[in-house]
């Protein structure tokens, strides 16, 4: 790679928060009005094609910060870049959209949700609702709100991660597993295109 283009790429990628990072968690319902079973899901966003095998999803208890539930996953995200984890049993389940179908239940706020890769160090955390000063917050930045009942935390923009839970999740009154907006154009494809333009100028100094 040409030595501009590297040290500019190297600069975007810490200028632009999450540029370089390939999955994050984009989407939550962690309380269904009514019964939770086969309703609650946890939506992923990332490039398509990236493998879920070996990554864990993880429940981190706010009171005192057990570990639970812990999903395993597997597959890989499809070409709109959206991933759900949905609850149910018998690979069946109410969520629309479900990629994945597991049994599990993460608990209201105050409490914590990571995202594990395959060697088990944090790619993403969503912690959600008031914590105290003994509670365990193992989100990022500060928390999400704790929303009411049938609704779910999604990120304002789906592919953008400030690494602040409070700046970039919201309130959603109708949950949207599968689909939600996103920042146009996409940091990835910016930082490519300034990239370039990079190149070109370091290419036209040379000759002159």
């Amino acid at each position: 790679m040409n030595r501009n283009l590297l040290i500019v790429t190297t600069l975007l990628s810490g200028l632009w928060p999450g540029a370089a990072r390939a999955l994050w968690i984009s989407e939550v319902l962690y309380d269904a009005a009514g019964a939770d079973a086969g309703r609650v899901f946890v939506e992923l966003y990332g490039a398509p094609g990236t493998g879920l095998d070996g990554f864990t999803l993880e429940g981190v208890n706010g009171a005192n910060g057990a570990s639970g539930p812990r999903l395993e996953l597997s597959g890989a995200i499809p070409g709109d870049g959206f991933f759900v984890v949905a609850s149910g049993s018998g690979g069946e389940s109410e969520v629309p959209n479900a990629d994945l179908v597991l049994a599990f239940d993460f608990q209201n706020g105050p409490d914590s949700i990571r995202l594990l890769d395959v060697s088990g160090q944090v790619v993403d955390a969503l912690g959600y609702g008031v914590f105290g000063a003994g509670d365990v917050f193992a989100g990022e930045g500060g928390p999400a709100p704790d929303v009411a009942a049938g609704q779910s935390l999604a990120r304002l923009f789906a592919d953008v991660d400030t690494d602040d839970n409070a700046a970039d999740f919201a309130s959603m009154a109708s949950p949207s597993p599968g689909s939600g907006a996103a920042q146009l154009p996409e940091p990835v494809p910016v930082a490519l295109l300034l990239c370039g333009g990079a190149a070109l100028v370091a290419r036209r100094r040379r000759r002159d």
